[in-house]
């Protein structure tokens, strides 16, 4: 049965109708409006979601995903300081609106159930997924399942401290992953450039963009050994805008690896292969569990 499948982002939201096998019928994007305050963005996805649950006759159910901390459980979202939305009821408000049962999941592994199913992890074991975008999470995926922590705030690994004392970061600590390998933290080093240009530059010699993708590259090193080490993943599944640095990405990040798991090989390091589009593809899995 098709159903409908949002990823919410902070800024913007992708929509579709997708079919069990992952056919998609129809996708677009929406502004989540965040400027106008949460309950704008709210709106938006309610309304975002029955016009394509309308759109098409015998939709079954739907799945909407959204960032910061989620309860699954109980459908709610919990909180997001990109939306700045508290405890909001989004699962319930969305069933009363679509009349249609409705799954809530986290953006980020939510992702990584889309890549367990259809994209990078269904040739099966434990994975970690790791998008690299504006902010940067991580999802661990166990038996083709993402694992929510016991309360919700699993994969975090934005901020783990790479750099103990160093930059501030919008979370209150210093030297966290993210002030240093996150797209928006590539751009802005780099003095405004957006960080797929910075990427670029660097291979082609520039020797600002050279240190500052550098750094990225080491830090995000020295955050996946750490996660190495702790989990063991059969293969860490790399997703979001960076990850199609490809070569310029993969093979250096790889080579650091090796000399901080001195005791181990690092597992392969893989592109995600649903790109921008696997948080809707889970958001697909969840919507279609619930159908009878």
């Amino acid at each position: 049965m098709t159903v409908v499948a949002l990823d919410v982002g902070g800024t913007s939201m992708k929509g579709a109708l997708i079919e069990p096998d992952g056919t998609v019928l129809r996708t677009e994007g929406r502004p989540t409006g965040r400027e106008h305050g949460p309950d704008t963005v709210v709106a938006a996805i309610l309304d975002f979601a029955a016009e394509l649950a309308a759109s098409e006759p015998g939709v079954a159910a739907a799945g909407i995903v959204v960032p910061g901390l989620v309860d699954e459980a109980t459908g709610t979202a919990v909180n997001s300081s990109n939306i700045g939305w508290r405890d909001v009821p989004l699962r319930k408000l969305a069933a009363e609106r679509l009349g249609l049962p409705v799954a809530l999941g986290h953006d980020v592994r939510t992702g990584g159930l889309g890549e367990a199913i259809r994209g990078a992890g269904r040739s099966g074991g434990d994975f970690l997924f790791l998008p690299i975008g504006t902010g940067i999470a991580a999802a661990m995926v166990l038996g083709g399942t993402p694992y929510p922590g016991s309360s919700g705030w699993s994969g975090e690994i934005g901020h783990v401290v790479v750099r103990p004392g160093g930059e501030p970061c919008a979370c209150g600590n210093r030297g966290c992953l993210e002030t240093y390998a996150s797209a928006a933290s590539i751009a802005r080093r780099a003095g405004g450039i957006p960080a797929e240009e910075v990427v670029r530059r660097a291979a082609e010699g520039d020797e600002r963009c050279a240190e500052v993708w550098t750094l990225a590259l080491d830090t995000l090193a020295d955050a996946l050994a750490a996660a190495t080490l702790m989990l063991d993943p059969s293969r860490i599944v790399l997703g979001g805008g960076l990850a199609e640095a490809g070569d310029a990405l993969l093979p250096p990040l790889a080579e650091r690896l090796v000399p901080r798991l001195t005791f181990r090989s690092p597992p392969p390091l893989v592109p995600a292969e649903l790109g921008p589009l696997a948080g809707m593809h889970g958001a697909a899995v969840l919507a279609q569990r619930l159908v009878p």
